[in-house]
C-alpha cells in the first residue's frame, strides 16, 4: 500500500502464472474486467466471426445478495475489487504494448475493407459490424489495489495513484495515465482501488502491424473521438487527475464539498461529505477520461497519410449524438436491404451484442449506462424518430445507488414509444439499480427475437459517413 508520498509499503503476492516471463503481465489481466475498451473489442471480434457474446461476463457480487442491507453489499463489492485488482507489484510490470497485441489479437486474421479507433462507444462497435472491420480502442482502464482507502478522500487517492503512475510509466513512457476519483460512478469500488485509464501517445507497434497486414489498399480509417470536458489536476510527467467524471450523469459543480448531490452520494457509498477535500484543479476544462490523446491522433493520421489511408474523424459532444447517428444508418441500412428497419432494442453500458442485432435485423440505440442524462436524450431521439413497432429495453443497473440515475418508470416509457410491442427486461429490472447482470443477458434476451437473415451486405465507409453528417449534424456530429 501507499501510506505517504511517492513511499510504496508491502505489496500482495503475485499468483503464479498471471505473467509471461519477461513480457509483462497478459493483457486479460491487466485490462479491467467490465471495462468498456475490454468489452467492446471482444463483442465487435465475436461479431466479426459470426458469433455472439453468450460467453461474455460474469454476475457481479450485489447480484448474490438482492436482500442484503448497505454495507454488506458494499463489502461484497470491495472484495470482490479485491481479488481482481492489479496489486502494487503487478502495477510494475503492466507493457502497454502487450495490451495493444492483445487487443488485435482478438480479430480473425483476414483483410479488412478499413478500421474504427478511437473512444470506447457501443455504437461505434455497431457501426464497425455494419461496416465488417475492426473497432481499435486508443486507451484501456485499470484497477489497482487501494487497500487504506476511503471513497471520500479523493487527496489520499491521487497520492496513492501518483506513486502507482510512476512504477507504470517507468516503463510505459509511451501512454498517459489519467486517474478518475468517482464515487458517483464507482459507488464502494472508490475506495478499495484506483482507476487508471491509460490513453496511448502514439499508434501502437501493434496496431501499425496490425493495420499494415490486414487493411485492403486505399481502405478508409475512421477516428472516433469523445469530446466532453471535465476539470483535471495534472499531477506530474505522464499522470493526470480528476474528481468525477461525465458517466456519473452529474456535472463537475457536483463534486464540490457543499453539493447536495454529493452528500447523497457519499451516503449512499458509505462515505462521510465533511472529509471530502478535492486537490486544486489545475485545468478547469481538459478532456475527460475516454478522450483520445493528441499525439495519438497525429501520429495515428500521419502513418494513414504516408500509406495512403484516408483518415474519416468522428468528433462527439456527448454520446448520445453518435448513439442517434448509428441508429438511424442502421435504420436506412436495414431498409436498403428490404427489411422492416421498424424494430429497436435500447442498449445500456455493458448489455450489448452486435452480432444478434444483426442477426435479428434490429435497430440499436445505446445509452452509455443508466442515467438520467442517458435516458432522457434516448427519449428525445425516439420523440423525433419515425415510430418503431417494436422497442426492447436493457437497462443495466449499475449496483448502486444515485441521484443520477434513471428510475424504472423513465425506461418504462422508454419502451412505451412501441407501437405493438414495449419491453423492458426483467432480469435486468429486478432488484435494480443495485443489482449486476453480465454482459451476456443482451445474448439471452436477443436470442429470443425472431430471425431476420440473410444480414444485409456491409456498408461502406462512404455511405456510412454520408448518413452521419446527414442525421448526427443536428445532435452536434462532427465528421470530417
Amino acid at each position: 500500500m501507499v501510506s505517504e508520498r511517492g513511499k510504496v509499503g508491502p505489496v500482495h503476492k503475485v499468483h503464479k502464472g498471471l505473467t509471461a516471463d519477461g513480457a509483462g503481465l497478459a493483457g486479460d489481466r491487466v485490462v479491467a474486467q467490465g471495462s468498456a475498451a475490454r468489452v467492446l473489442v471482444a463483442a465487435t471480434a465475436r461479431a466479426l466471426r459470426g458469433a455472439d457474446c453468450a460467453d461474455l461476463g460474469h454476475t457481479g457480487p450485489t447480484s448474490r445478495f438482492p436482500g442484503a442491507p448497505e454495507p454488506v453489499r458494499r463489502a461484497a463489492v470491495s472484495r470482490a475489487a479485491g481479488r481482481v485488482a492489479l496489486t502494487v507489484e503487478q502495477v510494475g510490470e503492466v507493457d502497454a504494448a502487450r495490451v495493444a497485441r492483445w487487443f488485435v489479437n482478438q480479430y480473425p486474421r483476414r483483410s479488412y475493407p478499413g478500421v474504427l479507433i478511437g473512444s470506447p462507444h457501443g455504437a461505434a462497435a455497431h457501426l464497425a459490424v455494419a461496416l465488417g472491420v475492426p473497432w481499435l480502442p486508443a486507451g484501456f482502464e485499470m484497477t489497482a489495489h487501494w487497500s487504506d482507502g476511503a471513497v471520500d478522500r479523493p487527496e489520499a487517492a491521487l497520492e496513492h495513484g501518483g506513486a502507482l503512475a510512476e512504477r507504470l510509466l517507468a516503463g510505459n513512457p509511451d501512454v498517459h495515465l489519467r486517474q478518475v476519483h468517482c464515487p458517483a460512478s464507482r459507488g464502494p469500488l472508490t475506495g478499495a482501488t484506483v482507476s487508471l485509464a491509460a490513453r496511448w501517445k502514439a499508434l501502437p507497434a501493434a496496431y501499425a502491424q496490425f493495420l499494415t497486414d490486414r487493411l485492403s489498399a486505399g481502405a478508409p480509417m475512421l477516428l472516433v473521438r469523445d469530446a466532453r470536458t471535465w476539470p483535471v489536476v495534472e499531477r506530474g510527467a505522464g499522470h493526470s487527475f480528476q474528481v468525477g467524471c461525465p458517466a456519473s450523469g452529474l456535472d463537475p459543480v457536483d463534486f464540490h464539498p457543499d453539493s447536495h448531490a454529493l452528500r447523497q452520494v457519499l451516503r449512499a457509498v458509505g462515505g462521510d461529505a465533511t472529509r471530502w477535500t478535492p486537490p486544486e484543479v489545475s485545468a478547469p476544462s481538459g478532456d475527460a477520461e475516454h478522450g483520445v490523446d493528441p499525439d495519438f491522433e497525429r501520429t495515428t493520421r500521419d502513418w494513414a497519410a504516408a500509406r495512403q489511408h484516408p483518415l474519416h474523424r468522428v468528433l462527439m459532444p456527448r454520446p448520445a449524438a453518435l448513439s442517434a447517428g448509428v441508429a438511424d444508418l442502421y435504420r436506412r441500412w436495414l431498409r436498403a436491404a428490404g427489411k422492416t428497419g421498424d424494430r429497436l432494442v435500447v442498449e445500456c453500458g455493458r448489455l450489448l451484442d452486435p452480432w444478434q442485432v444483426v442477426r435479428a435485423g434490429l435497430v440499436p440505440y445505446w445509452c452509455e449506462n443508466a442515467t438520467r442524462r442517458s435516458v432522457d436524450e434516448a427519449e428525445w431521439w425516439l420523440a423525433g424518430s419515425e415510430t418503431f413497432s417494436s422497442v426492447d429495453v436493457l437497462p443495466e443497473p449499475p449496483g448502486m445507488r444515485s441521484p443520477a440515475l434513471a428510475g424504472l418508470p423513465q425506461w418504462l416509457a422508454v419502451a412505451g414509444f412501441g407501437r405493438r410491442r414495449r419491453a423492458l427486461d426483467r432480469t435486468s429490472a429486478r432488484g435494480y439499480p443495485v443489482t449486476s447482470v453480465p454482459t451476456r443477458r443482451a445474448t439471452e434476451v436477443l436470442r429470443a427475437q425472431p430471425y431476420d437473415l440473410p444480414a444485409p451486405p456491409p456498408l461502406g465507409a462512404a455511405e456510412a459517413l454520408s448518413v452521419l453528417r446527414e442525421s448526427g449534424g443536428h445532435q452536434g456530429l462532427l465528421v470530417s
